[in-house]
């Protein structure tokens, strides 16, 4: 449960900032009508580095209550 717990963090970490990265490749920063592009992007981009390691942390926090029973 623990492996799968950090792999599903891991992936959640890396398929946001992989999006996030790809929507900004996208965004045209010259232009004033791509801002919601480029705010989407970097909202992707800060996501990853929050709910990673949240998930992480949630993870090891269950996974050691369920394994001292």
């Amino acid at each position: 449960m623990k492996t799968m717990a950090r792999i599903g963090a891991g992936l959640s970490f890396v398929f946001c900032l992989l999006g996030g990265l790809w929507i900004l490749s996208r965004a045209n920063f010259g232009s004033k009508d791509d801002a919601v592009n480029a705010g989407i992007g970097f909202y992707f981009v800060g996501k990853a580095f929050f709910v990673g390691p949240m998930l992480l942390l949630a993870a090891e926090k269950f996974c050691r209550k369920e394994e001292s029973k």
